[in-house]
């Protein structure tokens, strides 16, 4: 599903953010990006979305070059892949609803069909009061939450999640978890990255750890 041969990213002047990373994952995989703040876990996340092209190397989904592709292709490419980066990047003027059905309305999904997945959506995640709130009078762990429903709401075929937990409880915590786990089983590919060890220290998943923009291991939860 992901394909990285040997990429390195540097942002001027002089900052290398990633060097020489190669990796697979399979589609249908969760994997698991660890490492300090700094490492290139949101690089790589950025480098398969296509936010950001590779200074060297090459970036593969499904065996398309991805920062090769232009115009429709792109944007197809695009609408399969569910992004939930630490901005939000959230339209704060429009309410929970409305931000987690944009992915199904671009997509042309019937209208209820998007109304019950958005209100599904927000149980799953205990923001069922919040359907009509406007996004920029929630609480950073409330935007945080929408933000991941909108991400899988429209069952991408793959999932890149940056920090899902930070403002999170436990118990929030625990909803987040179990609805990308959900997504997972339905077939998506999740590439998620994060400081918490609690979310894969007991999975088998494989976890790959960087240090300094250079893969330092690959291991599976269990054998951590």
């Amino acid at each position: 599903m992901v394909e990285l041969i040997k990429v390195s990213k540097r942002y001027p002047p002089d900052v290398t953010a990633l060097s020489s990373v190669s990796l697979s994952v399979d589609r249908g995989e969760m994997f698991f990006i660890i490492g300090r703040s700094g490492a290139g876990k949101t690089t790589i996340l950025k480098l398969i979305s296509s936010m950001e092209p590779p200074t060297s190397g090459l970036v593969e989904i499904s065996g398309q070059t991805i920062h090769r592709l232009k115009g429709g292709k792109l944007a197809k490419l695009r609408q399969k892949i569910g992004v939930a980066y630490q901005d939000f990047k959230l339209l704060t003027d429009r309410t929970a609803a409305e931000n987690i059905a944009i992915s199904m309305e671009v997509s042309y999904k019937k209208p209820q069909i998007i109304r019950n997945r958005v209100r599904s959506l927000l149980e799953q995640l205990d923001l069922a009061d919040k359907h009509d709130t406007i996004t920029g009078e929630l609480s950073r762990g409330e935007q945080q939450r929408v933000t991941l429903a909108r991400a899988v709401a429209n069952s991408p075929t793959m999932v890149l999640v940056d920090e899902p937990t930070g403002n999170l409880d436990a118990d929030t915590t625990e909803r987040v978890v179990k609805l990308l786990q959900n997504s997972h089983k339905s077939g998506a590919t999740v590439i998620i990255a994060t400081h918490d060890e609690s979310i894969y220290r007991n999975t088998s998943c494989r976890i790959m750890e960087l240090r300094q923009g250079a893969i330092h291991s690959i291991v599976r939860g269990d054998q951590a």
